[in-house]
């Protein structure tokens, strides 16, 4: 070995998948091994390695080989799983699918709401068609934007998917124009919607001519409502059974559904509410007509909070209720799915109001869920904006200033028993907590200006509204403790349970108060509710007692029950 150094070096890893660190160098190949073996044993590191160190006199170079691995020397990163690219359109049928019709709709959004105009009626308008390729730079953005990661997706060249991209265009344009200037397209104002839809029914191409017949015959309405209300002509003029009708109805709600999933257009049907609570609120009493009238029947707070409908959206209402316009249904139910998945407000600037409003919308959304949305979906998307309740801003905005620590304690307590989610429950748990445990809260219920009944009462409430509230045991429980630690010290301090044992009041009044102390009922479980158990023991042991409960058989059911209720039935 002349000419030649050796040594050996060990390297540490503290965690899997982080960076190698030199621990030891040392000419003891056997103090080596034993250091990583100590440290492995020792569990201070996830992986070592020990590696022999040449140094070359002449070449002045180091030969490394790494001769032992402890623990998890190396990660490999799992692949992700490649999705499958959709497929390209590759006729001029495939662009009127609802996919093609969706992304269209996307790339000439700026284009398409300038010119008052949905893909539906891009794709069977000849006067739109030319417009658009009139503007020259809309259509080409538009190619290049969806080019771009399509070709990354399918490991093709951009310059080669805009070659295809173009000569789809090209060919479904060319038949469009083609169709028209021979009058293949349907003329509805002559011909009649319920002629012209029997007549295609059995056409295979009977969706892209009555389609081209329904945009020529909206093409002169001037705002996107006057647009559902020829629509809705069209649907009373259509054939009223058979073949011809579903054909009909089922080319009409393609436009309509494309006109109130745009935010112009449901806005121009039911008008701008005052917030984004209020514009989701019409939208679902508009796509959920007969479930939300049902609910307002029974629930007030839903009845406050729904907005009366046009005569224009009342008439699409009663439309949407039947079996008709399932597409154009769902389309309306994915638009409210979207904004309450989003990160606007519900109502900027009143939060009591976003939680009325939230609550609404939620039993309104489950109450039609299946017809209008499926129920997995509405769960899912209020535990999102549960979420944004429960963040620092939103309960500082909630609780607002002013107001007592009991009162922010309720206000809590409502915030949770209106959000969903296992997380956003624990953390609303920790907002109420931190009320509970503080030294404000405690000096208010123990040093009040209210009467010790008063405020027992108030504790028990808060008590029993916890337990309801949704609240998994590891996290209600310590705050209902302290609620009757806090009942007990108020108790204590007033002697209330002697006061009621020993009041100047009729026995059965007494009875039935100390009862009520016991059960949870005005006074918190816990020591003020113990002692109240005690003295109404002391008090069931007197003769007197057992003989005014003889003579008295109307309390006897009352008395039975808080008995049960606080644990002294034996």
């Amino acid at each position: 070995m002349d000419g030649y150094r050796v040594h050996f070096e060990v390297y540490i890893r503290k965690i899997p998948g982080g960076p190698w660190v030199l621990d030891l160098a040392t000419e003891n190949r056997a103090a080596a091994i034993q250091h990583a073996e100590e440290l492995m044993k020792e569990g201070r590191v996830a992986a070592a390695r020990i590696s022999k160190e040449t140094f070359d006199e002449e070449t002045r170079e180091f030969q490394t080989v790494i001769i032992q691995k402890f623990g998890q020397a190396d990660t490999v990163a799992k692949a992700r799983p490649k999705e499958e690219p959709q497929p390209l359109c590759v006729t001029p049928q495939d662009l009127y699918t609802l996919h093609a019709r969706e992304r269209i709709g996307r790339l000439l959004e700026g284009w398409l709401e300038r010119n008052n105009a949905t893909p539906f009626e891009l794709l069977h308008r000849p006067d739109l068609v030319e417009k658009l390729e009139a503007s020259g730079i809309d259509l080409q953005h538009a190619i290049q934007k969806i080019a771009v990661p399509e070709a990354h997706a399918r490991n093709m060249s951009v310059h080669e998917l805009i070659r295809v991209f173009q000569a789809l265009i090209e060919r479904a344009v060319e038949r469009l124009m083609k169709d028209s200037r021979k009058g293949n397209l349907p003329n509805l104002d002559k011909e009649g919607f319920a002629a012209a839809a029997e007549r295609l029914a059995g056409d295979p191409e009977r969706g892209y001519l009555l389609g081209a017949g329904v945009a020529a015959s909206i093409a002169p309405a001037g705002t996107w409502s006057d647009k559902v209300d020829r629509l809705l002509d069209l649907a009373d003029a259509a054939p009223a059974k058979g073949p011809g009708r579903g054909a009909a109805l089922s080319t009409i709600q393609q436009p309509l559904a494309e006109i109130l999933e745009a935010k112009p257009g449901m806005t121009d049907v039911l008008g701008k509410g005052e917030d984004l609570g209020a514009n989701l609120a019409a939208m679902t009493r508009l796509a959920a007509y007969d479930s939300v009238e049902a609910l307002m029947r029974v629930e007030k707070s839903v009845q406050k909070i729904m907005p009366e409908l046009s005569e224009l959206a009342m008439r699409l209402a009663h439309w949407l209720s039947g079996d008709t316009f399932q597409d154009t249904r769902a389309a309306i139910g994915r638009r409210i799915l979207r904004e309450l998945a989003g990160p606007r407000r519900l109502c900027p600037g009143d939060a009591e109001r976003e939680i009325d409003v939230l609550r609404a919308l939620a039993m309104s959304l489950t109450a039609a869920a299946g017809k209008l949305l499926p129920l997995e979906e509405v769960q899912s998307v209020f535990t999102v904006r549960s979420k944004m309740l429960v963040t620092g801003d939103f309960v500082e905005a909630y609780l607002g200033q002013g107001q007592t620590a009991h009162a922010e304690a309720e206000a809590l307590i409502w915030l949770t028993e209106n959000i969903i989610g296992a997380a956003n429950k624990r953390q609303a748990a920790g907002w109420i907590k931190a009320i509970v445990a503080s030294l404000r809260f405690e000096k208010e219920m123990t040093n009040g200006d209210e009467n010790p009944a008063a405020r027992l009462a108030q504790l028990a409430a808060l008590h029993r509204s916890i337990g309801r509230c949704g609240l998994v045991p590891g996290d209600f429980e310590p705050i209902q403790e302290k609620l009757g630690d806090i009942g007990g010290e108020v108790e204590s301090r007033s002697k209330f349970t002697a006061l009621v044992a020993r009041a100047n009041a009729p026995l059965m009044h007494r009875l039935v108060m100390l009862l009520r102390l016991a059960a949870g009922e005005a006074a918190p479980i816990g020591p003020a509710a113990n002692r109240a158990r005690n003295e109404a023991i002391r008090l069931f042991r007197q003769d007197e007692t057992r003989a005014a409960l003889a003579a008295s058989p109307e309390h006897m059911a009352q008395v039975r029950t808080l008995i049960q209720q606080a644990g002294m039935a034996a």
